[in-house]
């Protein structure tokens, strides 16, 4: 067997996922020795989810909400705070950049970090990594972490609290981890124990999608905690999180990924959802790939969930040929991951793609297709929320130590 030049960063130190399991912060604080936090949140994730964040306990909060980008300035701003303060560690409430945030000025200081998730949109809350920011909204860079999250609390009564169209990102996200794995894995004649692990996540991240994705968005939309949304809340944090952790470089990112980070150079994109961009650039890594029943296989999906297929659908359609030259270039730039895909990936060859793909979505008449900015009925229904109800037969007590 050969040699990878890989670190695996599997799991957080301790992880868990039950209903109310958010009431355990402060003994689980208690058991860590962490006596003082900075507890950094949001805006409107923090009024949903304030009435449920739990008493201190024994240790000390100071709050502090973040200016809505994970940049290096928002880092220090906090890391700062969090020094004057003499924190012993970073707690974040919110959402994937939120989270990215908190993990950036955790280690920064070089402190332990504790997530409690408000959203089922990224893998953030599970991996060490802060994909970092510019004050425009363009991504700039990865930073991988040396600690594992110290504790992660995922309450699915606060999830179910999240807007859908969010969860639908977060399916996009995820899905993507499939696509990007796969086609670096599946060149690899002889893998690692690590890589097989990897790569069993992320077949798990499709395979629960495609079969319980809708289902799941039908249980959010019900205010409903049923096996489908447990299913697939876990898919998009805990599997998606451990393809690139025992994975790493074989099969972090891919095409997909790189696609959206050509698209954050637009300031119009800004409003579409990181997992929405990923959902698309899915489409643009197939098409790159030659995989055009792939490509018609998803759609229906796409239409189902909520997915964008097109610029169109993210509002992008209007976007002119030297623009989109420019997300092209910014996708192909120097160690991109989009270069991990078989041949040579030159701007020119995206740009092909993207036209060919808007070529391709527009014969698509379905009537159904439900755009990532126009919700589904079933969706659309998730903003006059019902009381969260337990449903299903398993106990959902998960608790990863």
């Amino acid at each position: 067997m050969m040699a990878f030049d890989m670190t695996v960063r599997g799991a957080p130190q301790s992880y868990v996922f039950r209903p109310g399991c958010w009431e355990e912060l402060g003994p689980r604080l208690a058991e860590l020795g962490i006596g003082r936090a900075l507890v950094v949140h949001g805006g409107d994730s923090w009024r949903a989810a304030a009435p449920r964040f739990p008493e201190a306990g024994r240790a000390e909060f100071r709050f502090e909400r973040y200016g809505g980008e994970c940049t290096s300035e928002e880092r220090d701003r906090l890391a700062r705070i969090a020094f004057e303060e003499r924190s012993e560690a970073i707690i974040g409430v919110g959402g994937g950049k939120l989270s990215d945030l908190a993990k950036a000025v955790a280690g920064r200081l070089k402190l332990p970090v504790v997530l409690l998730p408000t959203l089922a949109a990224t893998c953030s809350a599970w991996t060490p990594l802060s994909i970092m920011y510019d004050r425009n909204g363009a991504m700039v860079a990865y930073e991988i972490h040396p600690r594992a999250n110290a504790l992660v609390l995922l309450d699915p009564l606060v999830l179910l609290n999240s807007p859908p169209e969010l969860l639908a990102a977060g399916i996009g996200d995820t899905l993507a981890k499939w696509y990007e794995a796969d086609v670096i894995l599946s060149r690899i004649p002889n893998p690692s124990v690590e890589l097989t692990v990897a790569s069993f996540a992320a077949r798990t991240c499709r395979d629960n999608l495609l079969r319980d994705g809708e289902a799941a968005l039908a249980a959010l939309a019900a205010g409903e905690f049923d096996d489908a949304f447990a299913r697939v809340v876990e898919t998009v944090v805990l599997a998606a999180g451990m393809v690139g952790g025992f994975g790493d470089r074989y099969a972090r990112t891919a095409g997909a990924h790189s696609v959206h980070d050509g698209l954050t150079i637009l300031p119009e994109a800004h409003a579409v959802r990181h997992g929405s961009k990923v959902a698309y650039g899915i489409l643009v890594q197939l098409a790159l790939e030659e995989r055009w029943a792939e490509i018609d296989s998803l759609l229906p999906f796409y239409g189902r969930v909520g997915l964008p297929a097109s610029l169109r659908e993210m509002g992008l359609g209007s976007v002119s040929d030297e623009r989109l030259r420019a997300v092209a270039d910014r996708t192909v730039e120097g160690d991109a991951s989009i270069h991990l895909l078989p041949g040579d990936i030159t701007a020119e060859r995206v740009l092909d793609a993207m036209r060919r793909l808007e070529a391709v979505t527009s014969f698509e008449a379905e009537p159904t297709r439900a755009s990532t900015f126009r919700p589904s009925e079933s969706q659309t229904a998730a903003s006059e929320k019902k009381p969260a109800r337990i449903t299903g037969e398993g106990d959902f007590r998960g608790d990863f130590i």
